[in-house]
């Protein structure tokens, strides 16, 4: 009965972890993706609430080509309630293709999460301009971009790609806008 009982557990492990990386439904990533142009700093624009991230603002993301071709990834926003900036260094590694905008990210050792990139802005300066990003479900969603703040046709564009692939774009919090700590 032990055996049965750890062999669940470790099949239940396995589809936990292994489901972390699913692209949602109504979702597909981007083809013809390059990570040159992905890389380097990200200011996040809005995003879907989510514990690790309460009461942050002014959020960025960096990333960084490590030697391996996996990723260095810095998260860094500035905490409302204790006025200290947060940060948190994972690693961001390809689930598939390397010209498939679908990775696979992790800030807590063998444990990833999907980081779907469903629509980029166009090149300039060698870099992507925005980029709209899923998690695993529609529980997880961010809209980057390289400057802190975008167009309003880029946020209508955000918004309505989202409803349409099923987030609840009425929890949407726009980052540069919190001022208040929520707790």
């Amino acid at each position: 009965m032990n055996q049965l009982k750890l062999n669940s557990f470790i099949l239940s492990l396995c589809f936990l972890l292994f489901s972390c990386t699913n692209v949602p439904e109504n979702i597909t990533p981007v083809d013809a993706f390059k990570l040159k142009p992905y890389l380097g700093q990200w200011y996040e624009i809005a995003r879907l609430p989510h514990s690790f991230e309460n009461n942050l603002t002014q959020v960025t993301a960096q990333y960084q080509l490590n030697e391996d071709g996996s990723v260095k990834v810095i998260n860094r926003g500035l905490n409302l309630c204790d006025n200290k900036w947060e940060q948190a260094e994972g690693v961001a590694k390809f689930v598939g293709e390397q010209n498939k905008g679908h990775l696979k990210v992790s800030f807590f050792g063998p444990f990833y999460g999907a980081y779907v990139i469903f629509e980029l802005g166009p090149l300039s300066n060698g870099q992507y301009q925005y980029s709209f990003v899923s998690g695993p479900n529609t529980d997880y969603l961010w809209l980057l971009a390289r400057q802190p703040d975008v167009s309003e046709k880029i946020k209508q564009d955000f918004i309505k790609q989202a409803e349409l692939a099923g987030f609840n774009t009425q929890n949407i919090i726009w980052t540069q806008l919190l001022t208040l700590c929520a707790d």
